[in-house]
């Protein structure tokens, strides 16, 4: 009888505990899915969070601008903001998913993407085809067809791709999903790849460090326009403050000099300088390396900015004399030499140490309000002309109803102090002006070099292959280039 009362309830217990499980089981699937949909809620940017998707694999001057503007805004609008890097080709399905307020990724907004819409466009750029030299230039798309073409996934370069096809339906090409354009260039120039595609301001740097490559006027596609990228749902608020944003700083002159604070310097150099330039960062800096950070250590000047100085200077040469009797590796004036207590100025140590100092003095005497790197710029400016011209051109700017505190703004009307018309008007005369814009630019382009190739403060395992590449070809070409700009056979 015992049993027989027994075997029900051991059935009862049995299912009971069955009830349990599926219960539980459903209690943490939900609890599972309720923190899934969690992690897609984006938090109130009224309250003061901002996330922003960027490309992980862009190149740096893309990303660094990409960047800044989204800084700027999270000011704006009073929001902290939150970078995300992705990868580019994840961003239209992540921002699908609303796992960012928007993405800033430099993304082409002409052609529609079902569930995304775009903010306004702040950059128009021309996407070229680019071959090395050694290779005949195609006239034709169809001159494309059977050729080694590859792009990086999801860019504006691959939807252009998917544009010419339309034309030419027998056009094919690569995608590659770790690759950036950097890479891609390095590849052209050394004819592992017939053609890539590249915007203008990415053709320009690549040309500093690869004379050999080349584009054509082959007109593949209408000019990218970029733009933010936002779910066609997202928050209307957060979209016409985009908006607004954009018109503002438009109006102000602000893109415009972030512009230039990125893109500004691309195609001051000629290709043949950067050659030579090049080839003398392996023959000649690495004698004269450590003065130059040494200098830096006490100047709080970066050292890669000082070498660009004495190169522009002097091309690293201690003994270098002008007919005026400027000298040394950073070309001190006699003046600037006593100034700067200098017994000897062909002294290689004492030349950088003097150069680092007088850049820091006139650091000093500018204007507290202009901020960096507008303050070093026109350091560079009064470095090159003095203080008193470089006062001239802020006040000729101010007076065309343009920012004196901006390079930008200024480097445009500092080559006027050549002209009477001008210069008559303004407290120091004449100057030669647009010597000093072309010193700062220069000095701006290869500071931008040294800080892409020198591999001294990185640890390997943070380089990119693109990084490895353009090292490997700096050494391969380092040789032949110096002949090639010294005019040696």
């Amino acid at each position: 009888m015992q049993n027989a009362h027994y075997m029900p309830n051991l059935t009862a217990i049995f299912h009971h505990a069955h009830r349990m499980l599926r219960a539980s089981t459903l209690a943490v699937w939900l609890m599972l899915v309720g923190c899934e949909q969690q992690e897609l809620v984006l938090p109130d940017w009224r309250k003061g969070e901002l996330l922003v998707m960027v490309s992980q694999s862009a190149p740096s001057a893309d990303q660094q601008f990409e960047q800044d503007i989204a800084k700027l805004f999270a000011e704006y609008v009073h929001a902290r903001l939150k970078i995300i890097p992705v990868e580019l080709a994840k961003i239209p399905e992540k921002m699908l998913r609303h796992q960012a307020h928007f993405a800033a990724a430099g993304w082409r907004s002409n052609e529609a993407m079902a569930g995304l819409k775009f903010g306004p466009s702040y950059q128009t750029l021309i996407e070229q085809l680019v071959f090395n030299k050694n290779q005949a230039m195609p006239h034709k798309l169809s001159d494309l067809v059977d050729k080694r073409i590859a792009v990086a996934t999801s860019t504006s370069q691959e939807a252009v791709l998917r544009e010419a096809q339309r034309i030419e339906p027998l056009l094919k090409w690569q995608s590659r999903t770790h690759q950036n354009v950097d890479a891609l260039l390095a590849e052209v120039a050394d004819d592992t790849l017939d053609y890539t595609l590249a915007n203008q301001e990415q053709l320009a740097l690549a040309q500093n460090f690869y004379p050999d490559l080349a584009s054509t006027k082959l007109a593949l596609a209408t000019p990218s326009k970029l733009a933010w990228m936002f779910a066609a749902d997202s928050d209307t608020g957060l979209f016409n403050e985009a908006t607004a944003f954009f018109a503002l700083i438009k109006k102000d002159g602000t893109l415009g000099r972030l512009l230039d604070r990125y893109y500004g310097y691309n195609e001051r150099l000629e290709p043949i300088d950067a050659a030579a330039f090049i080839s003398e960062i392996n023959i000649t800096l690495p004698r004269y390396r450590a003065l130059f950070k040494d200098a830096a250590h006490w100047s709080g000047i970066e050292w890669q900015l000082l070498a660009a100085i004495a190169y522009q200077e002097s091309h690293w040469n201690p003994l270098a004399t002008s007919p005026t009797n400027v000298r040394g590796m950073m070309m001190l004036t006699e003046e600037t030499a006593d100034r700067m207590n200098v017994t000897n100025r062909l002294d290689v140590r004492q030349s950088i140490q003097a150069g680092a100092q007088y850049l820091v003095v006139l650091k000093n005497q500018l204007p507290l309000r202009i901020a960096e790197p507008d303050r070093t710029w026109m350091a560079l400016a009064a470095y090159n002309q003095g203080l008193g011209h470089l006062e001239d051109a802020r006040i000729l700017t101010q007076r065309m109803g343009m920012n004196p505190d901006y390079w930008a703004d200024v480097k445009k009307w500092m080559p006027l102090l050549k002209q009477p018309e001008y210069f008559d008007q303004l407290k120091h005369g004449y100057a030669r002006g647009g010597e000093a814009v072309i010193l700062v630019e220069n000095i701006r382009m290869y500071y931008n070099m040294l800080e892409r190739i020198d591999t001294d403060d990185k640890p390997l395992g943070a380089l990119l292959d693109s990084d490895y590449q353009l090292i490997e070809h700096v050494k391969r070409i380092g040789g032949k280039l110096f002949h090639l700009s010294s005019g040696a056979d």
